[in-house]
């Protein structure tokens, strides 16, 4: 088994246990942190589990090794193929400066309704009001305002995940997103920990981006929300 196989579960039954609501074979992240959940095996036994976790009506999004196939019980609502890739040749490309306009910030409690607009607007992935709270957010501000940021999301051993990477639209092609994965990368290294991330199959620019500063695909697979509509 590869050390991401599960990452949802084992993240929340190793590092981030802390941020963990659970329910027999499934557990998720408390909602205000972000709305993925996970199970130990996609048994009937685990959907049942997560059902009682997000109540009726509830949604929750997960990752599955392939496309959702329909379930009684559960409501299909959106869904993508997405790609995992790691970092793990540890050389770093050539840093990029801001433009005197613009500052690195480091993000927290009092710049999370800023980040929620943000990711609303540009829709890198779940975000909740204390997502930030799983670890480092940087974000970029031109004239004060938060155009751009990046930061961690799901931790294993050994591994941390780089997310919520997403720039305000007028405001691309200064290479901010790459500017803040750099340092979110070089602080997760400075720990020994590897890099990785999500993103989905159609998304070519953002791939491509990722390829320059050194990921590479691991494996496909498949994020799904579903609602849980009881029979």
């Amino acid at each position: 088994m590869h050390p991401l196989d599960n990452v949802i579960w084992k993240a929340l039954t190793t590092r981030q246990v802390e941020f963990a609501e659970c329910c027999d074979e499934a557990r998720r992240f408390m909602p205000e942190v972000t709305a993925l959940g996970g199970f130990r095996e996609p048994t009937a036994e685990s959907y049942a589990s997560l059902a009682k976790l997000v109540g009726a009506r509830g949604t929750i999004g997960v990752f599955l090794d392939d496309a959702y196939q329909a379930r009684a019980g559960w409501e299909f609502i959106a869904g993508a193929p997405l790609l995992r890739m790691v970092c793990e040749n540890g050389a770093a490309p050539a840093a990029s400066r801001l433009d005197s306009d613009s500052e690195l910030v480091e993000l927290g409690d009092a710049d999370s309704p800023e980040m929620m607009e943000l990711t609303a607007l540009t829709k890198p992935g779940p975000f909740s009001k204390r997502t930030h709270h799983l670890g480092t957010y940087l974000g970029v501000r031109h004239h004060g305002e938060l155009v751009a940021m990046a930061g961690e999301r799901m931790k294993v051993p050994g591994w941390t995940e780089v997310s919520a990477v997403c720039t305000r639209p007028g405001h691309t092609g200064h290479g901010y997103a790459r500017i803040l994965m750099m340092e979110v990368m070089r602080r997760i290294r400075s720990r020994g920990e590897t890099p990785f991330l999500h993103v989905r199959e159609d998304n070519v620019r953002a791939i491509e981006i990722y390829q320059g500063l050194g990921f590479s695909q691991l494996l496909r697979l498949h994020f799904a929300v579903l609602r849980n509509v009881p029979v």
